[in-house]
């Protein structure tokens, strides 16, 4: 399999939970296989000397380049944030579930991973500032209320008020 950065071939490395293609004569970017990256995302996964290697590479990414073609599929892959860090862009095939990181990504993905609550307050935070969005759930609020209200004024014309039952 060939870097669809550079160029350059890629060698299969074991990162401990998961075996990488890393860039070692090129770019020293990784491709992760379907599910491969999730293994790895925390500093607290994964092993040995490959793994350390690639942590130590400096972030090199140009940020005006194209799409790039998917090693595995030859399919443009998108780029976005990784769904764990609001900092880092990678780029991944929608069809066969591919990651691939230009060098320097994963230990950047590593330290700015999001925990649960932490991806919680983000989403929130991003929400917030969306004026459009704070003002429909303001409506929405006010709709649940009005709607219990209806029911509370309303229970007696249902038959579960003559009948006891709550």
């Amino acid at each position: 399999m060939n870097c669809p950065a550079c160029g350059g071939a890629m060698t299969d490395r074991d990162f401990g939970a998961a075996r990488v293609d890393v860039c070692d004569s090129g770019c020293k970017s990784l491709w992760f296989d379907w599910g491969e990256l999730a293994r790895l995302d925390e500093n607290h996964e994964g092993a040995g000397d490959a793994l350390q290697a690639a942590l130590l590479n400096p972030r090199e990414n140009s940020p005006d380049r194209g799409r790039l073609p998917c090693p595995k599929c030859g399919i443009p892959m998108f780029k976005h944030l990784y769904q764990r860090s609001k900092e880092v862009n990678v780029d991944e095939c929608y069809n066969c579930g591919g990651f691939f990181l230009d060098s320097g990504e994963l230990h950047q993905i590593r330290d700015t991973y999001m925990s649960e609550s932490d991806r919680r307050a983000y989403r929130e935070k991003l929400l917030s500032e969306i004026p459009e969005f704070t003002e429909t759930s303001k409506q929405i609020d006010a709709e649940k209320e009005r709607t219990e209200a209806i029911l509370s004024l309303t229970r007696f014309l249902r038959a579960s008020y003559w009948l006891g039952a709550k």
